[in-house]
């Protein structure tokens, strides 16, 4: 039974997250609500092992359908791996603690921004290409990948927010980017989870098959309805995450 619930819960994180990022909401609340006694390393090194499929997955559907822009995003990915895996490390001896409630409200600058801002995200113009546009793509990979490895939550939004309003790219674009550098970045936590044997084996392959289902079906429907459909759940899930995190940093 318990092997069911999570693989569900990683279905739909899949699903959701290779649209716009924010599977960690679904999953990781499920594998803490399943096994409450477990150690939270374990957890999350179990969500890391599932959810690094579904998002190499969807990097490759969108590398199928959208033109990615290679010269700059594989800089980008390797920075996002980099600085991932330092965040990770750094989280053994450094509480995030202070980040908590600095979060919801970063969030909420972000949604009020794009809700501002009803053009942004809509069209693919890059603002930059060469050189600039490998090393902007590469700072926000690095920042982002510090951070996902750090703390986490938010991790896919932020990066297509980044690279909507800070590169131009349009969301379907920016989604199928922020996939390459989030395999990245989970890629560098896992490794490190797997080292330190937080990985729990006997779930990860089962959550792992449903997360790449939930993650093709994700990518086919932003695929199908465009970068309009992808602003629509981008929002939705930042708002999600607002409540998730508000209500950990002020409530809990």
């Amino acid at each position: 039974m318990e092997l069911l619930i999570v693989s569900l819960a990683s279905l739909l994180a899949g699903f959701v997250d290779s649209i716009v990022g924010g599977g960690g909401l679904i999953l990781v609340p499920a594998l803490f609500a399943t096994f409450p006694a477990a150690h939270p390393a374990s957890l999350f090194g179990t969500n890391k092992g599932a959810s690094v499929w579904g998002t190499a997955m969807a990097t490759w559907q969108y590398g199928r359908r959208v033109e990615l822009r290679w010269a700059a995003l594989l800089p980008a990915a390797l920075a996002g791996f980099l600085a991932s895996f330092a965040g990770a490390w750094l989280v053994t001896v450094l509480s995030p603690t202070y980040l908590r409630k600095a979060l919801p409200l970063v969030l909420l600058a972000v949604l009020i921004y794009t809700l501002i801002k009803k053009e942004m995200g809509r069209t693919h113009a890059p603002r930059f290409s060469g050189l600039t546009e490998s090393l902007l793509a590469s700072a926000i990979g690095a920042v982002i990948g510090f951070y996902d490895g750090f703390f986490g939550p938010g991790t896919g939004s932020f990066l297509v927010f980044l690279f909507v309003r800070l590169l131009g790219y349009d969301f379907l674009n920016a989604s199928a980017s922020a996939k390459l550098i989030n395999t990245a970045t989970n890629s560098a936590a896992l490794i490190l989870f797997v080292l330190k044997g937080y990985v729990w084996w006997h779930f990860v392959l089962a959550m792992a098959l449903a997360n790449v289902l939930g993650s093709l079906l994700g990518t086919r429907m932003a695929l199908k309805h465009g970068t309009g459909f992808v602003r629509a759940v981008f929002i939705l899930v930042v708002m999600a995450l607002i409540i998730k995190t508000g209500y950990d940093a002020f409530l809990r």
